[in-house]
């Protein structure tokens, strides 16, 4: 077992979005990603080899491809899987700070 302290994390913007990379082992990769009140994070063009798992820990957000221009709104509780390839971005559409965890296997640095 491993444990990662909060201290030990990668700390990075994707634009305004705050993302935290808690773990990456070479078969998955953990973080997470927090945005303020009406900020939109970064396109991520999408991992060609993984899944990406988007979990809304706190807020309420709308996850958007931009390719497709396909949409979800996702509150406190919900979860998004998004499949090879396909690009989003987050949005930040309620009155808290929103944090959504996420994870993609097989690891995206391979």
């Amino acid at each position: 077992m491993r444990v990662v302290r909060k201290n030990e994390t990668r700390v990075s913007l994707d634009g305004p979005e705050v993302c935290r990379e808690y773990l990456e082992t070479g078969k998955i990769t953990f973080g997470s990603s927090t945005l303020l009140p009406g900020q939109t994070g970064g396109i991520d063009p999408g991992h060609p080899d993984s899944h990406e798992a988007f979990y809304v820990s706190r807020g309420h957000v709308i996850m958007r491809n931009p390719k497709t221009k396909e949409h979800f709104e996702l509150c406190e509780g919900d979860m998004l899987l998004v499949e090879e390839g396909e690009p989003h971005e987050l949005t930040n559409i309620g009155m808290e700070p929103a944090v959504i965890t996420w994870s993609c296997a097989p690891s995206h640095l391979n």
